[in-house]
């Protein structure tokens, strides 16, 4: 996969846009700005669950209110709007150094991992049982935050790879946010918490973090207007920077540096707060081209803090304006940012130009027919052993003997009991990589792009909003049901993805950043049902979003079963056609292919499949990118070879998953979703490096 061309500075401004050089402008633009962010503010102080309104919050701050108004504006609703404030100037801030220094439009605390390296660490510090005050844990999520900055930085190159930034970022973000995960089942009582601070919520309980935080949020502002002409010279390219005398390399650590210390103290503060950071930056940059002030560092950063600030605070005050008080107090700021910033990211991808020939084809080498049947041969085997494995392993051993007389009906209550949950867990788990791993072979080969599958491009992420509606709103919701609702969630997202994607010709840099923009915003939307509905749906809508087959009988594998039987023998039977519509887009029309019609059937198909193995497993990533992959480098690239292989990878992947996940940590357990992750991401970045060269 060649990388895309350079993209536009964040902050160069536009030589045929002739920027003004009056001053007045910028500086109304910014008073504008900034009364706006006070209006905000003032509005947020008034909305709360308590009665007080403006009056009773202006006697407060003159010191005339009675005591019970005074405490609320005081210790409750001054501080969640400080907060607000200093969270979005500061993340509007490090977005827009990042997008400077890196030279990408998508760089952001959130694109490149910092807040899930955030996370992480204070979860590996929490499950250690360490106590850490305030500055401590800020120390520790800047360790994690920049470590997963330089990886992603790293892998996605400066200047260059929009697409490669967003997928290294999502993929670090999606492998970190998996290994917190399973520390918080497995140490719950020491990360008790954890999971709601990282929805991002500005509410405060009084004003010590605010008090001993602000002060690392003034140091990065200084340090990155002390650095600003350098980041300037570096706009011009590092030959012509190094030529004015700027370090190129100290100037880009110091102020990445500057820009995770900004993000890591919002985090602190606040919790991720999705997507102020990509926002901000974006909004300002229009007045870059128009104002000259707007176009250099030491004007866009303090603009982009005061649109960080209107962002959060902006935010706070619509969700409190149509929500009603008790669901907002329950509904984390972080959501409703997320969702505008997946929208955000949706209008972008549609706008981005594409470079052409993006994605190219792999190059491998033809392998023989007797290297395909050995392989085929020995998967067989593996799945074979596997499946005995996951049948007898678990909280509680069996034997073969006990499998004969279960299936024959003589088996004791107690391992009837455990045959009977544990057989349809492990037939869940083969049928359902199968299928994910089918659905990923299809998406690559359609779209003509290897890092393609169906969680990526948002179409897992449809069909767990669609089960979840349905498991929170319902309280008996069938097998079929679920399935339905999978499948309708599935639907609605791939259409809008592949829809946007296919105007001005299916470009692969539209597909996977519209995926990702939809796979954000069904995330977002799934977070806000659990969060408002009641403790026992969030439970099981959490346990199941984590990719696990606990709980699941035979009616809930049949779906799946049906939906796979029917995709494979399709797949096969058009397996000229994946062929094909992998190649090129001329070389099927040549031959008299209707590609159009055939790249949306195929696409259905593969939409179908994902949607029922969502269903019947929850959410389980990487299988459809790992399996056809691994297939292909195997057996070659001819589908009626590759099929088969990616299915077998794919049903030993999850059901390896889903056994380690509940034996190795018996009886307590972890989902086969959570493994995955764990193991996809690296394999998932080392294709990225791989593509790089």
């Amino acid at each position: 996969m060649a990388v895309t061309a350079p993209t536009t500075p964040a902050t160069r401004p536009d030589p045929q846009a002739a920027p003004s050089p009056s001053r007045t402008g910028a500086a109304a633009v910014t008073a504008v700005l900034a009364a706006l962010v006070a209006l905000l503010a003032v509005v947020d102080l008034t909305q709360g669950t308590s009665g007080a309104g403006a009056a009773e919050v202006w006697k407060a701050l003159t010191g005339q209110a009675d005591a019970t108004d005074s405490s609320v504006v005081i210790s409750s609703r001054l501080p969640r709007m400080t907060a607000g404030l200093l969270v979005g100037a500061a993340l509007g801030m490090a977005g827009a150094i990042l997008q400077s220094v890196s030279r990408n439009v998508l760089a952001a605390p959130d694109t490149l991992a910092v807040n899930a390296g955030s996370y992480a660490a204070l979860g590996i510090a929490a499950a250690t049982g360490a106590t850490l005050p305030l500055l401590a844990s800020s120390a520790v999520a800047f360790a994690g935050g920049l470590a997963a900055a330089v990886v992603v930085l790293g892998l996605s190159g400066l200047g260059t790879g929009t697409v490669r930034l967003v997928l290294a970022g999502s993929a670090l973000t999606l492998g970190l946010t998996s290994v917190t995960e399973g520390l918080l089942l497995l140490f719950p009582e020491e990360t008790e918490g954890l999971y709601d601070w990282n929805q991002g919520s500005i509410a405060q309980s009084g004003f010590d973090g605010v008090v001993r935080l602000a002060p690392l949020v003034a140091v990065g502002l200084i340090g990155l207007l002390l650095y600003a002409r350098r980041v300037d010279a570096l706009a011009l390219g590092d030959d012509a920077a190094r030529g004015l005398g700027v370090p190129v390399r100290n100037t880009r650590i110091v102020t990445v540096l500057l820009a995770v210390l900004l993000s890591t103290t919002a985090v602190t503060l606040a919790g991720p707060i999705g997507f102020v950071g990509l926002c901000a930056p974006a909004i300002v940059r229009p007045l870059a081209r128009r104002f000259r002030a707007f176009a250099r560092t030491r004007g866009t950063v303090p603009v982009a803090g005061l649109t960080g600030a209107a962002l959060v605070l902006g935010s706070d005050v619509a969700l409190r304006a149509l929500v009603d008080s008790d669901s907002a107090v329950r509904v984390p700021t972080g959501v409703v940012t997320s969702l505008v910033g997946a929208v955000f990211l949706i209008v972008l991808a549609t706008r981005l130009p594409d470079a052409a020939g993006t994605t190219a084809v792999d190059k491998l080498r033809l392998r023989s027919r007797g290297t395909f049947l050995t392989t085929t041969a020995v998967l067989a085997v593996v799945v074979v052993g596997l499946t005995i494995a996951a049948v007898l392993l678990g909280d509680s051993k069996l034997l073969l003997g006990d499998v004969v007389n279960w299936a024959s009906g003589q088996a004791g209550q107690t391992v009837g009991f455990v045959l009977d949950t544990r057989v349809p867990r492990v037939l869940a788990a083969l049928l359902a990589g199968a299928a994910l791993a089918l659905s990923g072979t299809i998406t690559q080969a359609v779209t003509r792009n290897p890092l393609a599958e169906p969680a990526v491009l948002g179409v897992s992420g449809g069909a767990a909003l669609g089960a979840v509606l349905l498991v929170t709103t319902t309280s008996m919701a069938g097998s079929w049901s679920l399935a339905g609702a999978a499948c309708a969630g599935a639907a609605v997202v791939s259409a809008a993805v592949f829809g946007l994607a296919a105007r001005g010709g299916f470009q692969q840099n539209r597909l996977v950043l519209v995926g990702m923009g939809f796979a954000v915003a069904t995330t977002a939307l799934i977070s806000l049902l659990i969060v408002l509905t009641d403790p026992f749906n969030a439970t099981k809508a959490l346990t199941w979003l984590s990719g696990s087959t606990y709980g699941r009988t035979m009616p809930d594998v049949v779906p799946l079963a049906i939906v796979l039987a029917v995709g494979v023998a399709v797949a096969v039977a058009r397996r000229r056609e994946l062929d094909l519509v992998s190649l090129d887009e001329d070389t099927p029309r040549l031959l008299g292919l209707d590609l159009g019609r055939s790249r949306l059937a195929l696409l259905t198909l593969s939409v179908l499949l994902s949607a029922a193995a969502v269903a019947a497993a929850g959410t389980i990533g990487f299988v459809g990118l790992v399996a056809p992959h691994a297939a292909r480098a195997l057996v070659g690239r001819q589908h009626v070879r590759v099929i088969p292989v990616a299915l077998l990878l794919g049903a030993v992947l999850v059901c390896l998953a889903d056994l380690l996940g509940r034996t190795v940590i018996a009886p307590a357990q972890l989902g086969a979703g959570l493994m995955t992750a764990v193991i996809g991401t690296p394999y998932f970045l080392h294709l990225l490096v791989r593509s790089r060269r």
